[in-house]
């Protein structure tokens, strides 16, 4: 990867493709964008996205709750809301902790 950021892009992405498949660099960015297009309607749609070998992206409603402000201590309703989670397969995690 063209890593410069220690964050990896969706160019990064598409230069990737573009390398190592051999697609235009048009089309490299098309798919990128299609794929992450398809994962996020079904997120919007309430569906979770699991994709084997890397780990699962997960919509998990959270109920209405009291927090605290820490500086002064006054407690504040927390409204409900819909959170996005994400958990990593064993295949990711095993890979992490041998690159560390």
């Amino acid at each position: 990867m063209m890593q410069t950021t220690g964050t990896l892009t969706r160019a990064d992405l598409a230069e990737a493709l573009h390398r190592q498949i051999g697609l235009s660099r048009a089309d490299s960015a098309q798919i990128v964008e299609q794929i992450l297009f398809e994962m996020c309607d079904a997120l919007a749609h309430g569906e979770n996205v699991k994709i084997s070998g890397f780990g699962t992206f997960v919509l998990r409603d959270k109920g209405e709750r009291i927090g605290r402000n820490p500086k002064t201590g006054v407690e504040v309703p927390i409204a409900p809301r819909r959170v996005l989670t994400f958990r990593a397969s064993q295949t990711m995690r095993d890979r992490i902790v041998a690159a560390g």
